[in-house]
């Protein structure tokens, strides 16, 4: 289905294209296909976890380290089961 993108959504969608294609592999999908059914809540903690640097982010999804913030870790969860059963 296609649908016209807000200012804002535009804005979150352009901060998903990261330096590492890695997570551009997990964030992009993502938005794509997820985000516009993500509770307020759950929308503000995306766009809270897209403030983190790259390699912080690398290590997150990758699993080699935990976040600090049980919901960024919450979320980072969120988005590897749901790009996984994307793919």
């Amino acid at each position: 289905m296609t649908y016209e993108l807000t200012d804002h959504e535009r804005r979150i969608t352009w901060n998903c294209r990261r330096g590492l294609k890695e997570l551009d592999v997990f964030l992009s999908p993502f938005m794509e296909e997820h985000y516009r059914g993500l509770s307020d809540h759950d929308k503000a903690v995306f766009e809270r976890l897209l403030t983190c640097e790259d390699i912080d982010l690398f290590h997150w999804f990758l699993g080699d380290e935990s976040t600090p913030d049980p919901e960024l870790e919450r979320m980072i969860g969120l988005i590897r089961s749901r790009v996984a059963t994307c793919s």
